[in-house]
Formats: structure tokens, sequence, C-alpha cells
């Protein structure tokens, strides 16, 4: 469904992105892992047109992205950056509304197609009752899934998610992941998003596409790629990597890994 073409991107003289090649599957959960500075919120944001590519192109059903207008592009992928700010006194409610703005018309508001779809996406993420709150009222973890509901309200085919579960706690950590994982199973949305937890990677996603010094250097399917070979080849970090009641489990081998200081 999308395709990433030799993209070349730079922040000033520094390049992040050094020709970079990558196809995303329809209908599946991708994560993006590697260490910090690795060019994993660059390539979403570099995907989205937010950073000019110096080379190489993205492709969205085969259409190059930079054809593709603003409002089309809104209709047809979400972006959930890493930090997401709205006016203390909006509510929740008028919050979700924003999410249709590309389908109004310019003398018009919500259909009742938009309504019934601001309605379902509060059901899903479990803030139906929540609607006429202020956002400065919700939690750490209501507000994450509130920017997820307004995704879900956008009502795009793909979903692009920066290090959704920054910030939250164990709980609201899985919670969120397994929102992320009901948008492909359910509701059949191409999920790209970026994770440093390879165990959640692991539990909620279907690939994975591991990055370092702006490249990709092992990219498919879970279970395939986490390994403890290319953990430590990209991370630099020995660890086991084992499954354990089906589910695979990488967990660090801390005096291997770690200096040891006096």
């Amino acid at each position: 469904m999308l395709s990433v073409h030799d993209l070349v991107v730079h922040y000033g003289n520094t390049p992040v992105l050094t020709g970079l090649t990558q196809r995303f599957a329809r209908g599946r959960v991708t994560a993006l892992v590697g260490p910090n500075g690795c060019g994993k919120s660059t390539l979403l944001r570099a995907i989205m047109g937010f950073l000019p590519a110096a080379r190489g192109e993205v492709r969205l059903e085969g259409q190059p992205m930079r054809g593709i207008g603003r409002r089309e592009l809104a209709r047809r992928v979400a972006y959930l950056p890493q930090e997401c700010h709205c006016p203390d006194y909006m509510t929740l409610g008028e919050l979700i509304e924003l999410s249709g703005y590309a389908r109004y018309s310019l003398a018009g508001g919500p259909s009742d197609r938009d309504r019934a779809l601001f309605r379902q996406s509060l059901e899903i993420v479990g803030l139906a009752d929540r609607a006429g709150s202020q956002m400065n009222t919700l939690s750490g973890g209501q507000r994450q899934r509130a920017w997820i509901a307004m995704m879900l309200a956008q009502d795009t085919e793909m979903v692009l998610l920066d290090e959704p579960v920054n910030h939250l706690d164990m709980k609201y950590q899985y919670a969120v992941m397994g929102l992320i994982r009901t948008l492909s199973l359910r509701h059949g949305k191409t999920v790209i998003v970026v994770l440093h937890d390879l165990n959640l990677a692991t539990a909620f996603t279907d690939d994975v596409v591991m990055l370092a010094d702006g490249q990709v250097q092992a990219a498919g399917p879970v279970g395939e790629i986490i390994t403890a070979a290319n953990v430590e080849r990209v991370f630099g970090i020995v660890t086991d990597v084992f499954t354990r009641d089906g589910r695979l489990m990488c967990l660090p081998r801390l005096i291997d890994s770690l200096p040891v200081t006096a």
C-alpha cells in the first residue's frame, strides 16, 4: 500500500535518512524500531511530506505522495505525532469533530455519517461517556486514547503513529497497543507505529522494520526479524530471544551488555 524509494532526508547539513527503501503491507501493523536518532520519526514525517526529501520518493497505492493534496491526503492517511496539544478548554467531543474537516464542504459541517463516526470512535476507545469533558480533566491514558479516537474518526485506510505509548505506564501501554491492534484486526487499517519496546512489538505487531544509521537493517515478520543477532547488531546489546506461552520475548543480558564501572 505504501512504498518508500531511495529516500534521503537531511536536518540542515546532517543526513538522517540515507537512501532508505521499504514497502509496507496493506492491512498489517508494522513497527519501526531502532536506536535513538536512527530516523524512525523522520521517516514518518517525510512520508507525510512535513520534511522535504533531498532524493527519492514516497508512493501511496503507486501514486507519488507529493502529488496528493493536503485535504485528499487527510482522507487517506492519519498521523499521530509524539506530542499532541489542544486548548485546555476544548472538550473531547469538539476535538473529535476536528477529525472530519477534510470531508466537510466549505458551507457545511459534519454529516450524519460523520457524527456516527464520532460516536463510534469514542465507543471503541471507551470514552463515550466523556464527550462533554474538557481535555484538561482527562488522565494521560485517556488523552492518548482520545487522540486515537480522533484518528479513528478521520476514517482513513492508513494510520501512522509516532511513539503512541511514550510516557504511559504499563497498563495504558498495553491498553493503547491493544487499540492499535484492533485498528488492523477489526477495522482493516494499515498501521505503521514507532516503538522502543521490542516486547510490545512482538506482542502487538505483524511486521517489524529495524533502522540504524538512516537505513533499513532488517525487515519482515516479527518472528523472523526479532532475533538475538539482529538486536545485537542494531542496538549493540546482548539479549536472549525466546518463546514463552506462545509469545516471543526479548530479554537483555544485563551483565553481558552493560559496561562495568568501578
